[in-house]
Formats: C-alpha cells, sequence, structure tokens
C-alpha cells in the first residue's frame, strides 16, 4: 500500500498554525505589557522541565515560533521528539531577546505540551500491546489546525497514522453505502469496494467498514486493502482473522478495530491476531503532558 507523507515542521501548515495563534494574542497591537515594562535589549535564559512522566514532542517549535516572530533562539538544549521523561527532567533549554521569549511563551506551552499529552497516551497504548501483531492508530478526531502536528505526536509516541484527511485515502462508512446509486449488484459494502476500486485505481487504499462477519468475505474477493470491524467483540475478531486468513483474497488485507476501545480492553482485542487497532482518544481526549517554563536574565 502507498505510505503517508513524511512529516516536516517545515510544513506550510505548521506556520500558518503558528501565525494564527500569534495573532490571537497579539492583533495588531503587540505585547502591552513587554511594551511597558521590558527594556529592548534584555535577554532571558529559559529552561523547560517536566513536572510529570511522560514522552516529549514538538519542542522544536519554540525555535519556529521565534522564527515567526523574527527572532532567533540559541538551543543549548533540546530532546528528540519521542523522548521519555521523569518529573524532573530538563527537556529545552534556550536563550534569546526577552520579549520575543515573553511572547512565544504561551503559543509554544500550548502546543508543545498538547503533542506531548498525545504522544504521551500513545505511548501507554503502544506498550499495552508490546508483543502482540497489532500496531496502534490514530484517526482523524483532531483538534481543527493541529492535524499534521497531532498526528506526528502519535508517531513520535509509537503509533501509526491512519489516513491523514478526505484526500488520500478511502473509507467507506454505512452512510456512504446507504446513499451510493442504485444498480444492477446489491448495495453491499463489497459492492460498495468494487465501485471505489473501479473509480480510483489499484493504487488507492481501499478501506470498509463492516458490522456483520458475512460481509468479510465478499470485502476481501472486492479487494479491499483494510477491512474496519466496528464495534465487534475479542472473539467476533478472533473469528474474523481466522476467516481472512483462511480466504485466499483476503491475504493482503489488514483488519483493524475501532469502537470504544480503552487502555484497560486494548490488550485483549491486541491479542485477536488484527493487524490495527485505532483508538480516536489520542488526538481527542489526551491531557495535555505538564511542562513548566522558567526563566532568569542571560
Amino acid at each position: 500500500m502507498p505510505s503517508l507523507p513524511t512529516f516536516s515542521y517545515d510544513h506550510p501548515d505548521v506556520d500558518r498554525l503558528i501565525r494564527f495563534a500569534l495573532e490571537e494574542d497579539l492583533r495588531t497591537v503587540g505585547d502591552l505589557t513587554c511594551r511597558a515594562l521590558v527594556p529592548s535589549t534584555a535577554r532571558l535564559h529559559a529552561t523547560l522541565t517536566a513536572k510529570e512522566a511522560g514522552v516529549v514532542c514538538g519542542l522544536d517549535l519554540f525555535r519556529r515560533v521565534a522564527r515567526v516572530l523574527g527572532s532567533n533562539l540559541a538551543v543549548s538544549q533540546e530532546l528528540r521528539d519521542g523522548e521519555r521523561v521523569t518529573p524532573g527532567t530538563v527537556v529545552w533549554q534556550g536563550d534569546g531577546d526577552a520579549t520575543a521569549i515573553l511572547i512565544l511563551e504561551r503559543t509554544s506551552l500550548n502546543l508543545v505540551q498538547r503533542l506531548s499529552g498525545t504522544a504521551s497516551k500513545t505511548r501507554r497504548f503502544v506498550d499495552a500491546v508490546a508483543g502482540c501483531r497489532a500496531a496502534i492508530y490514530d484517526t482523524r478526531k483532531t483538534t481543527p489546525g493541529l492535524r499534521l502536528l497531532q498526528k506526528h505526536a502519535v508517531v513520535a509516541g509509537g503509533g501509526r497514522n491512519h489516513r491523514i484527511g478526505l484526500y488520500d485515502q478511502v473509507l467507506i462508512k454505512e452512510n456512504h453505502i446507504a446513499l451510493m446509486p442504485r444498480g444492477p449488484h446489491d448495495s453491499s459494502p463489497a459492492e460498495a469496494v468494487r465501485r471505489a476500486r473501479e473509480c480510483l485505481g489499484n493504487d488507492t487504499i481501499i478501506e470498509v467498514e463492516i458490522e456483520s462477519l458475512t460481509d468479510l468475505v465478499p470485502c476481501l474477493r472486492a479487494s479491499a486493502n483494510i477491512v474496519l470491524c466496528d464495534n465487534m467483540t475479542p472473539a467476533q475478531l478472533r473469528e474474523a482473522v481466522a476467516i481472512r486468513d483462511r480466504t485466499p483474497e483476503g491475504r493482503s488485507c489488514a483488519l483493524e478495530a475501532s469502537g470504544g476501545i480503552t487502555l484497560s480492553t486494548v490488550r485483549a482485542y491486541a491479542d485477536t491476531g488484527i493487524e490495527r487497532i485505532s483508538v480516536g482518544a489520542l488526538t481527542h481526549s489526551a491531557p495535555c503532558l505538564d511542562l513548566s517554563l522558567r526563566c532568569t536574565l542571560a
């Protein structure tokens, strides 16, 4: 199957997000407090410390926010995305213009804490299924504007990306099937796969959601790349794996579980032999990692 694009902090979506976030803070006026109190020549040394255990992600955003402000930071320490930290770990240090650091502090922390929270939650899920075939995947349940960064955070935590958007992969759900024009064949999930393949060709990843195992073999024979078994029990998923494995057309098709899977239940799903477990909570419900930024005169 085609691979997803490689993430880069240089992506234009990242700069657009930073500019929007700074505009929320500054509008056309700027930082009134710094204007009134901070000398233009003042410089600060900033230290970012973890206050809880987790996985860090997004630290390069401090430098990139500064760049959008037209300033430069001299970074003296920066952990890599995906590194584990414990309380008291110094994860980032930098020096720069005092006004720029005071302006970028909140925007940078808002992003870094949220991304680190997603990476940390993902790592807990990944650790819970260690030794199994199943990988942990995210979903499109991301904060608007933050998708690329949040999906990068999932990878930093050891997870994998589902489709990035509506443009890079087909995911056929019940509403698509219900709205599909009637034709000479039935209006089943398998027929939806057949039509999508005919329209989009062999290079497009096609995933289809099923709610009954009776739809599995027809979807395999229709050349689905991934079959999403929605809200099925572990027992049903074991049966799905057995059906897929004895169906010649199914050997290249991955099975995915989704629907209410939690940290306490994910191992039971992974033990069924499926290849993919998608968890929306990685991005829509991850708490921010508690990080503290302290500044001293440079």
